[in-house]
């Protein structure tokens, strides 16, 4: 595939100072006993400028218009810097390892590079125009060059290690649907093409049916030649995401369809199962290796595997998306979109490269519907997952007792959550691909885990977010963006879709990024029936009241009732009447249910009340 250079800016300049050393003399002339004092000046050079912590947001204001990133700061939670013209309808971004240099995929076939810096503006954005027929669906940015996975021939391709214009190097063969290219962050031997084998895929096929499809494939790229490994590595069904350890020793990689997670041993390219039966390190220890990770109890029935703590709190399904890597933890922290769960998993080597002795072991912790991404705090102590179909996220303590601690509001359907830790302050950054304001959560202070505040961006809805820095301190770990299809979660889940969409959804319809651009948007109200048992009753007796709600969409419902006379408590799917003080004759009972979209619905019983016979 050929690719095109533009550059539509001005290139980036380098500033060089330098300084020059001045040497002064100072000559004291005395007279008699009476002396002058010599005084030296001294320029203190004070501290070293600390770095700069960011959130980076890309807004889509529309198809037709060009996107908008933003520059925040972590600090005070402002504006910095604005750039208004990144590419035409971005699909997908990311920031690179050293966390200066942003990218975009946009829908007219364009590579867009813009500096993360309070600099940034609309002339220090370039573009490199891709060929027409180019299908990327991934970004891998580590600190040096850049690579795409790329559905038109199945390849990865490489782009030339520079800022700026991007320069296309090589295209990698590699197995069927590549959606992702991942490896460490510098200095790897090689990078991993993640493939799914499905042949003329829709991009929907792993959202919809990821236990139907076949086993994906790792093919291990060498970073010195570019050269192809083989054989490629097989893991589970429909894998979607991949993420390295900070070592850079293994790499796991998140099977939706199987429910499990895949681990490679990168330095020597193959899965990590050497020694299954056990082997012995040069202290004379046994270790075990590990190459599959269950998360769900299927996966533990079909794949035989157990963690070594047992299965408690596992989901019948997982649907992994998405993880981190904490390295303070040494534990990888995973997303199960299907199965409403985090998994929490020791992935800890010993002092040889070898698994631990606890590697494997794993807490799974329920959390909201569908959590879409899930960020660890710096220090590993605690986990936030963006619950899509909740609009909610929920905080999870990973280091003690493995529980939700809180589960906060937020606006839209979050799919993206991610966080900056410096010392006890952190912050986590919420975006929601259906709204244009950003959520941030206080993570330190007296009251901490808050919504500290909503940042309205008022430039459309928010594409994606990320940092800069997870510490504050320099370096950025999630270096990969996250197309949504192919396994990943849409912009807005199935809950949002009409019944005639969401039951065979398209690719566009995963990515439309407001219920209003899904095909054929409908509104349909929840419907109620009402009961009431017995029907007759004397004064003073009470009366059950029975309400039957139904959303067509499967919304969330409430309850609420109302009488003509007496009174009647409850707020669910049942009630009391109370027919005290109500005078003989029939009573007219109100059921009335509303959906979380302020739709609603009414349906009246009667109730009688006849006096005793004397």
């Amino acid at each position: 595939m050929r690719f095109f250079r533009m550059n539509l800016g001005q290139a980036r300049m380098r500033l060089v100072q330098m300084g020059a050393l001045l040497a002064a003399a100072a000559l004291v002339a005395g007279c008699g006993n009476n002396y002058r004092p010599v005084i030296l000046p001294s320029n203190p050079s004070g501290p070293s400028p600390q770095p700069e912590a960011f959130a980076v947001v890309v807004s889509n204001p529309s198809s037709t218009a060009a996107g908008i990133a933003t520059i925040i700061d972590y600090s005070g939670d402002t504006v910095m810097a604005q750039a208004t013209n990144i590419g035409v309808d971005p699909l997908s971004f990311t920031v690179d390892a050293s966390g200066t240099s942003g990218y975009t995929i946009n829908s007219n076939s364009t590579l867009t590079y813009f500096p993360v810096s309070t600099s940034l503006q609309n002339n220090l954005i370039t573009y490199t125009t891709l060929a027409s027929n180019a299908q990327i669906v991934n970004l891998f940015s580590p600190s040096s060059g850049l690579w795409a996975a790329d559905l038109t021939g199945n390849v990865a391709d490489v782009f030339a290690p520079s800022s700026g214009v991007q320069t296309f190097l090589i295209s990698d063969p590699v197995a069927a649907t590549p959606v992702m290219v991942v490896g460490a962050a510098s200095g790897s031997l090689r990078d991993f093409a993640i493939s799914q084998n499905i042949s003329s895929p829709t991009g929907m096929e792993c959202n919809q049916s990821p236990t139907a499809e076949p086993l994906g494939t790792v093919t291990g790229i060498e970073t010195a030649n570019y050269a192809v490994d083989s054989p490629a590595i097989t893991v589970g069904r429909c894998p979607v995401y991949g993420v390295e350890s900070s070592d850079g020793l293994r790499l796991f990689v998140l099977n939706r369809g199987s429910d499990t997670v895949s681990v490679i041993d990168t330095q020597n390219d193959r899965l990590d199962d050497q020694c299954p039966n056990g082997c012995v390190n040069k202290s004379g220890q046994t270790y075990h290796s590990h190459p599959t990770l269950p998360l769900s109890l299927s996966a533990v029935s079909a794949t035989g595997i157990t963690p070594v703590n047992g299965t408690t709190g596992m989901a019948q399904t997982a649907g992994p998306v998405y993880a981190e890597y904490n390295a303070a933890t040494s534990q990888l922290v995973v997303a199960n979109y299907d199965g409403g769960t985090v998994s929490i998993i020791d992935v800890s080597l010993d002092a040889y490269g070898n698994d631990s002795s606890t590697f494997g072991t794993t807490y799974t912790v329920g959390v909201g519907n569908n959590p879409a991404s899930v960020t660890a705090l710096y220090d590993g102590s605690r986990a936030y997952a963006a619950n899509q179909s909740d609009g909610t996220v929920s905080v999870v303590y990973m280091s003690t007792s493995h529980t939700v601690e809180k589960t906060l509001a937020v606006v839209g359907h979050p799919r993206t959550v991610v966080s900056i830790q410096n010392s006890e302050y952190g912050k986590v950054y919420v975006a929601s691909p259906d709204n244009p304001d950003l959520t941030i959560i206080s993570t330190g202070g007296t009251d901490p885990d808050i919504v500290d505040t909503t940042l309205s961006l008022l430039a459309g809805n928010i594409l994606d977010v990320r940092v800069n820095s997870q510490n504050a301190e320099g370096g950025n770990s999630n270096t990969e963006s996250r197309l949504p299809g192919f396994g990943e979660p849409c912009n807005l889940p199935l809950s949002e879709f009409n019944p005639a969409t969401s039951s065979n959804p398209t690719l566009a319809n995963c990515q439309a990024q407001a219920s209003s651009l899904l095909v054929q948007p409908l509104v349909e109200p929840p419907t109620i029936s009402c009961s009431a048992y017995p029907t007759t009753i004397m004064p003073g007796e009470t009366s059950t009241i029975i309400a039957v709600g139904v959303s067509p969409q499967n919304r969330p419902l409430t309850y609420s009732y109302s009488a003509s006379a007496g009174s009647i408590s409850g707020s669910s799917t049942t009630a009391t009447f109370n027919s005290t003080g109500a005078p003989t004759g029939p009573v007219s009972i109100a059921c009335n249910v509303s959906d979380d979209r302020g739709h609603s619905a009414s349906a009246e019983t009667s109730v009688t009340i006849v006096a005793p016979q004397p």
